[in-house]
């Protein structure tokens, strides 16, 4: 028996280990580009606040304190939800920020057309959605530059503002992304809609935090099985009461006074 349960021991150590967490996104990596292993490692790891604080004029997060709301949407652009989102930004004569997803754009180019045809801005949002912090300074590069070749395509211009999946970045990415004259561009009111919540949860989570220069995370896109139903259905609540606040809704270009093309 005892000879039994070591044997029995050392198979389940064999066998056991932890699970990577799966990405939301049904896209496919960048051709011919691994995206593992990271050129930092060694490197002393600073938090987000740090490395917002060390590379401010690179990293935002918010605008200045003045009456303007940045609405930006992550994730597209996705047949299932980001029409339903320009139907009400067109009917509410709003113009938003949306982070396009390389791979996505490849198949959904009319989308990216459409979104730059109504006035939003658009930014690199990587080509499938990886964790920067996770990646090789190689694969990061060629994360930003493929995407921004494709929105070159589609949208007449190669964005400025990179938004990174999750937030996530590390500071070797960061200092290239400043000695190439992007921005790196967060948010600092998350509507949390991802997660599927009601209209009234998410009215919630954006007007019980939004304040002058306030950037807000919203969603147009997401994986195979996504319900951003409670975005779309408090999206026209959400323009009208922050207007009823005395806010300007804005584009992030013309919120951090930033040229909305790379140089």
């Amino acid at each position: 028996m005892r000879v039994r349960l070591i044997m029995l021991m050392v198979i389940v150590i064999f066998l056991g280990g932890s699970h990577a967490p799966v990405s939301s996104q049904d896209v496919s990596s960048p051709p011919s580009e691994s995206v593992s292993g990271s050129d930092s490692a060694e490197e002393e790891q600073l938090t987000l606040g740090q490395l917002r604080q060390k590379y401010a004029d690179t990293f935002k997060t918010n605008g200045p304190s003045t009456k303007k709301v940045a609405l930006t949407f992550d994730d597209v652009p996705d047949p299932r939800f980001t029409p339903q989102v320009l139907d009400v930004l067109k009917k509410y004569n709003v113009r938003a920020t949306f982070f396009i997803v390389g791979s996505r754009a490849e198949k959904h180019p009319d989308l990216v057309k459409r979104i730059v045809k109504e006035g939003h801005m658009v930014g690199n949002h990587s080509y499938n959605h990886p964790e920067f912090s996770k990646l090789s300074m190689n694969a990061f590069r060629k994360q930003i530059l493929h995407t921004g070749d494709i929105i070159q395509r589609l949208a007449g211009y190669t964005p400025k503002m990179i938004r990174p999946p999750y937030g996530d970045i590390n500071e070797e990415q960061l200092r290239w992304a400043a000695k190439q004259h992007y921005s790196i561009v967060n948010w600092n009111v998350d509507s949390l809609d991802w997660k599927g919540l009601s209209k009234e949860q998410v009215k919630d989570n954006i007007l019980s935090a939004v304040k002058p220069g306030s950037i807000v995370l919203q969603h147009a896109g997401g994986g195979v099985g996504s319900n951003l139903n409670g975005t779309i259905e408090a999206l026209p609540e959400i323009i009208e009461e922050l207007r009823n606040r005395g806010y300007e809704l804005v584009t992030l270009d013309e919120m951090l006074g930033l040229p909305k093309a790379k140089d």
